[in-house]
């Protein structure tokens, strides 16, 4: 089991920025990827920025250039570097980790990001 815990969520106007913390209560040693996803209202759930073990990263093209993904392995944490936001980044963001092998998925409770005009 790896608990994750989110902090740093909030209300933001447009072209500013927020940094979203996630910690793991367990060694990354067994996580192969940390991800940020979000979900906004009436839509699924959606992969954001994934930091890889092997030291690979992604973005979704809506947020590559404005969003970055840094992953503490000593610290157990994983942020989410968010800057020129935008109304439509408005949703809950949710940390996710990955183990090695059996590739299970633990999810944090979620965090909102509300950007308004």
């Amino acid at each position: 089991q790896v608990q994750l815990v989110e902090s740093g969520g909030g209300s933001v106007q447009a072209g500013g920025s927020l940094t979203l913390s996630c910690e793991a209560s367990r060694s990354t040693r067994i996580i192969d990827a940390m991800a940020w996803y979000r979900q906004a209202p009436g839509r699924q759930r959606e992969l954001v920025a994934r930091s890889g073990r092997d030291g690979s990263f992604y973005y979704s093209d809506s947020v590559r250039g404005r969003f970055f993904i840094s992953r503490d392995n000593a610290k157990k944490t994983v942020r989410l570097q968010m800057n020129h936001l935008k109304v439509e980044d408005t949703a809950v963001y949710y940390c996710n980790a990955r183990t090695i092998g059996v590739a299970d998925d633990y999810w944090g409770q979620g965090t909102q990001v509300t950007v308004s005009s």
